[in-house]
Formats: C-alpha cells, sequence, structure tokens
C-alpha cells in the first residue's frame, strides 16, 4: 500500500481541507500512474499516444485520466491473471457493453479498508445489525459479480445479523422484516440499498404497515434516474421516508465499479463530499479544462485505491458541480459536489473518442 493511503486513513475519513488535499494526494497518485505505466500496456499506449508520455504532475488537474467507457472496451489490468481474484462488472441493459474491474487480493483489502474508514463516520465503530432492502440471490456467484451484487456484498461487510427485505423475485419479504425488527428490540441498525429499491420496493411496499425506523441509519446510492422520471427529488425522498417510518438519518453517496470502495458521502446542504484518498475535479464538457466552483461539468474522480488496475483517474459520463462551503463543519470538509446527470449520449461518444482513439 501506498504511503500517502496510510495518511489519509489515519484522521477522520471526511476532514480534509481542500487547501491540504493537493499536496496529500498528489505523490500518491504519481506513484500509481507511474506502477499502472509499467504494469498496464494498454494503459501505456494511452498515457504514450495522448498525454505524450509518463509525466509526473505538478497538480491533481494534470494527473492522466482514462474515460470510463475504456473500462467497456478493454481489459485494464496491472496485475498477472493468475493473482486476478474476483472480475467485477458494472450495471448495464442487456446488449450494453459493461466495464470490467480486475481486483486482487491486496487492492480488495485496502478497498475494504478504506470503505470501512468512510462508513465509520456515520455508522459508528461497531458493526450494527443490518437490515438489506434486496435479496440475497444478488451475490450468489462471486465469479460473475454485477456492481449490484459487488454493492450488496461489499456494504454487508460492514454490519451483523442481515436480514434481506426482499424476495428472490423482489418482492416485499414483510415476515423477515417483521421479525429483524423484533430482535432490534429498539436498538440501532443499519440499513442499505440502492436507492430505486429503497423507494420502489421497500417505501411504496412497506408504508402501510406503521414500521418504526427511528433508530435506523440509511445508505443508499444508485437508481436517481428512475426516481427523477417519477419527479422524486433528494428531499422528497428522504421527506416521505421520515414522515412514513421516522427515518431521519439517512446518507445518500456517489460511487461506481471503476473506483469500488470510495464513495463520496452525503453531507450537510445535501453535497456529495470526497473522503481523505479522493478528490473530484469537474471539467468543461467542451474544453475539458477544469470548471469553476459552481461551473457544471464532467465529474472526474481521482483516488489512491486502485492498485490492481489504472483506476485511479477516471473520467465519468456524469454531468456535476462543485460547491465550496467556507466555515463548513469541519467532520465534513470544505468542498463537495451536486451530480447533475448523466452527458447526451452523442456527446459522450465524442468526449470518450477523445482518449479512446489513443489506445
Amino acid at each position: 500500500m501506498i504511503p500517502e493511503l496510510d495518511e489519509a486513513l489515519a484522521g477522520a475519513p471526511y476532514s480534509w481541507r481542500e487547501s491540504d488535499r493537493e499536496q496529500l494526494l498528489l505523490s500518491g497518485l504519481n506513484r500509481l500512474t507511474e506502477l499502472h505505466y509499467e504494469k498496464c500496456v494498454p494503459y501505456r499506449r494511452i498515457i504514450d499516444g495522448y498525454w505524450d508520455g509518463l509525466t509526473a504532475a505538478a497538480h491533481l488537474a494534470e494527473v492522466p485520466y482514462l474515460p470510463v467507457s475504456n473500462f467497456k472496451t478493454q481489459l485494464l489490468q496491472s496485475v498477472s491473471d493468475a493473482d486476478v481474484r474476483v472480475t467485477l462488472t458494472s450495471s448495464g441493459t442487456t446488449g450494453q457493453a459493461v466495464s470490467r474491474v480486475r481486483l486482487d487480493s491486496a487492492t480488495s483489502t485496502i478497498q475494504q479498508r478504506a470503505l470501512a474508514n468512510s462508513l465509520m463516520h456515520v455508522l459508528g465503530k461497531s458493526r450494527l445489525p443490518m437490515l438489506v432492502v434486496d435479496t440475497d440471490a444478488v451475490f450468489k456467484d462471486p465469479k460473475k459479480m454485477s456492481a449490484r451484487g459487488a454493492g450488496v456484498l461489499g456494504l454487508m461487510r460492514y454490519g451483523r445479523d442481515h436480514s434481506f427485505a426482499l424476495t428472490p423475485e423482489l418482492e416485499p419479504d414483510f415476515a423477515a422484516v417483521d421479525a429483524f425488527l423484533d430482535r432490534l428490540n429498539g436498538g440501532a441498525f443499519f440499513m442499505f440499498g440502492f436507492t430505486f429499491m429503497v423507494w420502489a420496493k421497500f417505501y411504496e411496499q412497506f408504508r402501510s404497515r406503521n414500521l418504526d425506523l427511528s433508530n435506523g441509519i440509511l445508505i443508499h446510492s444508485g437508481g436517481w434516474k428512475k426516481l427523477v422520471e417519477q419527479a422524486v427529488s433528494n428531499e422528497q425522498f428522504r421527506r416521505r421516508l421520515g414522515e412514513s417510518f421516522g427515518l431521519k438519518r439517512i446518507y445518500n453517496f456517489y460511487g461506481m465499479v471503476e473506483q469500488i470502495g470510495t464513495i463520496f458521502l452525503e453531507g450537510p446542504g445535501g453535497l456529495l463530499y470526497p473522503p481523505n484518498f479522493a478528490d473530484v475535479i469537474v471539467r468543461d464538457t467542451r474544453t475539458f479544462e477544469p470548471a469553476a466552483p459552481g461551473q457544471p461539468g464532467l465529474i472526474q474522480v481521482l483516488s489512491l485505491l486502485p492498485h490492481s488496475y489504472p483506476g485511479h483517474s477516471v473520467l465519468t459520463e456524469d454531468l456535476g458541480v462543485i460547491e465550496v462551503r467556507s466555515g463548513s463543519n469541519a467532520e465534513w470538509g470544505d468542498r463537495g459536489i451536486k451530480v447533475l446527470g448523466r452527458l447526451p449520449r452523442s456527446e459522450l461518444r465524442g468526449c470518450s473518442d477523445v482518449v479512446g482513439m489513443a489506445a
């Protein structure tokens, strides 16, 4: 593990201020660029062909990035096939190419440690009983792990005495949820589910049952597109769950299979904050230059976690805006993002081709 990651994990998980972050992350990201350049031939070709060869970045905005689509068209790994422990795939509709992310044991351990560090910020240090708003069928075959299955299985490590709110057919399992709550005897518990599942499969199916979830902590992510189509905002999502279940501690997060273990967690004012070992840049969709705070653009995510594959600097297909909050709560840093949605498909092809052709 690179020494910069140890330093990032030593303090409060989301506490680094913007003035310190670049200095503390830059050397570690340069180390990873060099490692992947040496170990991953397709990555080396991209660096040589588009970025004019390997050079140490002087600023975070200069760290070379890969469009996320590269993970769908090429197998990018910096370890031997024999060292690959599991291959994760992104979610996608039938016929769509999916990202493939290759993890060795060391990278998997790093990611688990980092995710635990992030979740501790809102869950505390003790593992809590956990209610999963999904079915256990979603991760039955770890060799063919989807992003959803990996997300469920990954988060389950940070809870205990797991119960599942849905049957394998994704129908509500009322008996399982009632039994879980009865066992708690009023104690605190952890809930996790993907956002649309929480809304469509839990809120809409369980809201008439007068459940008391006031001692729960819900962490959720993904699936906002379907809710936006139903005119359900983040504010409405939080309000309805509070009104129906007394659930007040609700944390959205932004993450992706290409940087598994790195989560931008929802903090004050609805902003999504990077953990100490990560950062975010928003780039103008026409020039790809860094956009100023308040100006929307493409989200680029940086992380010290990816060691077995070159995913430490990824240009996503998501639009977002950076907001700086001077005087923010010291536990949350001073800079976060709001995710605005996806870039239209026609524009996506254009920006991925910029680097993809160099491979």
